[in-house]
């Protein structure tokens, strides 16, 4: 019976476990420029003992995607050296690291990017109105997540997770209470997945066919109106077509720690939908704080693999505390 501390692959990359550390906004990234800082890479470093894989915290591909000050950023060359230095740190303790690469989309603040923010529609989302994308800014940003997954490439990370949840741009055109629009990327289900899956295969043109690719995916909005499950089994199949081979299952506009949901595993049951609706590597999780039940939601295959978040800020050594509770070491 396959257990939390058995191997699994992720297209070529083998993982030693299944254990995911999830992406967390830390805070600790240059507060002007987001380039990786000596704390940010101890933050990394101090908990990938026994992880199976780590993926670090949200990083904008453009100035006017960043969210908050001390976010990491991947939308320059100049920042390519920090997140080698990074990738190393992580690797050197013989764990894989992933990126999130990110864009806030309408929930930015034009006084932090000194510009209105962007969305699919013009409608309230964050602290502000933000501008209505046109159809060639859309395919610009298209590239503009593809130069973000040459730049990961090239500082040697091992996997490139998108970002398409927790009420980010990705997620904004996915869910019908943000996508308001009347062209090619609104109205249908079909039409507001199209953006999405135009990021998922440009990535997969850069990387090439070998390289893990990952979407962080926004299963259910919890908001009448919004995004259902039903929609994400659709989306789910798409983006293994589009190239992706792994689906890390979160909450879209509700968040990642949405107050109608308690208890450990609250997006399992969302996951296990979404591993029944395809062939990808499933991932999911959600309030996990004890190994004995991230190992039973494997060995009962409602999972493939386990996100743990809050619990790796407690606990960096949550992974190896894990090994031997569950005596693996």
């Amino acid at each position: 019976m396959v257990g939390l501390f058995d191997s699994i692959k992720i297209n070529s990359l083998e993982i030693k476990n299944r254990i995911l550390m999830a992406p967390m906004a830390t805070g600790l990234a240059g507060e002007q420029k987001g380039e990786v800082t000596d704390k940010l890479i101890k933050h990394y470093a101090d908990r990938a003992e026994k992880t199976g894989i780590i993926i670090t915290e949200h990083n904008y591909i453009e100035p006017v995607g960043r969210l908050h000050k001390g976010q990491m950023g991947i939308y320059s060359d100049s920042l390519t050296p920090g997140l080698k230095k990074l990738v190393k740190a992580v690797q050197d303790c013989g764990t894989p690291i992933g990126i999130q690469i990110s864009h806030a989309g309408g929930v930015a603040s034009s006084s932090l990017v000194g510009q209105p923010p962007v969305a699919p529609s013009s409608i309230p989302g964050g602290k502000e109105t933000p501008r209505e994308l046109t159809e060639s800014q859309i395919e610009g940003l298209v590239e503009k997540f593809g130069q973000a997954a040459e730049r990961a490439l090239t500082a040697g990370f091992d996997l490139i997770e998108i970002h398409g949840a927790h009420g980010f741009l990705l997620n904004q055109f996915f869910s019908p209470i943000t996508n308001k629009r009347k062209d090619n990327y609104g109205g249908s289900l079909k039409n507001r997945i199209r953006f999405p899956l135009q990021v998922a295969k440009r990535i997969r043109e850069i990387v090439g066919n070998d390289f893990p690719l990952e979407y962080r995916l926004g299963s259910v909005d919890l908001t009448p109106g919004g995004i259902t499950l039903e929609d994400s089994e659709v989306f789910a199949k798409e983006l293994v077509w589009a190239g992706i081979n792994s689906i890390n299952v979160s909450g879209g506009l509700c968040g990642a720690s949405p107050p109608s949901l308690s208890g450990e595993g609250f997006f399992i049951p969302q996951a296990e939908a979404i591993k029944k609706a395809g062939k990808a590597i499933v991932i999911g999780g959600g309030g996990i704080t004890t190994p004995e039940f991230a190992d039973k939601v494997i060995k009962e295959k409602r999972v493939d693999m386990v996100f743990i978040g809050r619990a790796f800020l407690k606990d960096p050594k949550w992974a190896a505390n894990a090994a031997k509770k569950l005596k693996k070491e």
